[in-house]
């Protein structure tokens, strides 16, 4: 397991979800506080050089673990189950680049909200219109070996795939290997039975999580039973990448530190575990 903390250049849009902004300068603080990755959240491909971010990363000793698209949907509403055709194949576009970027960096693509809501459409229509873009977008993703991870969302943020086990049902009517989750615990406490449990459940649909606490805090500043959790996670053997997506409160420094200083022990703990397991 690893831990990544999310971040977005500083000419992200103000509803970026990160905690840091600005790659030059928050990579070495993530580095510095000992995560082993960055999540980057971008809106187009060509925000970033690929040259100049490789290089950072590796001055950082980090990796990228995921790129986030939640960019794509706040810029004007983009999403990959607009009404309007034309509109689709812009941001399937958007997303081929993307991919072409994971393939370098991360190998993971997240689709959270830009998969758009149903919103009085029919949800038959929605899910259609979704399995058949995702499929394209798997099939160009797969000789890259990239990986799409759907993320659900609570019902307060979008009414199309709110819970993990309804994200499982899409994954099996997609039918691609190159498709899974990435649950978000803060969703999960609103919409899902449990927490732990679930995730262990649907293990083998499960590419990457997020982690926040129940009051959208850095974990432990909240409820959740983040040791349930990581038990829960170490009995169904994952080993995949965990990222903090949380709100910079008090500071985008102090909410980072307070991630890092609580996870970062339950990582390695984790890991120690299932290491003596394997073993």
């Amino acid at each position: 397991m690893k831990l990544s903390i999310a971040i977005a250049d500083t000419h992200a849009l103000p509803s970026a979800f990160v905690v840091y902004r600005g790659f030059e300068e928050s990579i070495p603080k993530a580095a510095q506080l000992g995560y082993h990755g960055v999540e980057l959240a971008l809106k187009r491909a060509d925000e970033i050089n690929p040259d100049w971010l490789r290089a950072l990363l590796n001055e950082s000793n980090l990796e990228v673990s995921c790129i986030s698209t939640g960019q794509v949907y706040a810029d004007g509403g983009l999403m990959l189950t607009h009404d309007d055709p034309q509109k689709r194949r812009e941001v399937v576009a958007i997303f081929k680049e993307l991919i072409d970027m994971a393939a370098s960096f991360g190998q993971l693509v997240n689709i959270g909200r830009v998969r758009g809501p149903i919103d009085g459409r029919s949800k038959a229509y929605v899910e259609d219109i979704f399995v058949e873009v995702a499929q394209e977008l798997c099939a160009y993703a797969e000789p890259q070996q990239v990986t799409l991870i759907l993320e659900p969302v609570n019902r307060y943020e979008t009414d199309f795939i709110n819970s993990v086990p309804e994200g499982v049902q899409l994954m099996e009517r997609i039918n691609r290997p190159n498709i899974k989750l990435m649950p978000d615990v803060f969703h999960m406490n609103i919409e899902d039975k449990t927490v732990g449990p679930e995730l262990s459940r649907h293990i083998d649909f499960i590419n990457y999580i997020h982690l926040a606490d129940s009051n959208r805090l850095a974990p432990g500043q909240g409820h959740l039973d983040f040791p349930g959790i990581f038990g829960d996670l170490q009995t169904a053997g994952y080993d995949g990448w965990v990222s903090v997506e949380i709100l910079p409160l008090p500071s985008p420094d102090l909410a980072a530190k307070q991630a890092a200083d609580y996870l970062l022990p339950l990582v390695k703990a984790y890991n120690e575990q299932l290491a003596l397991t394997a073993s």
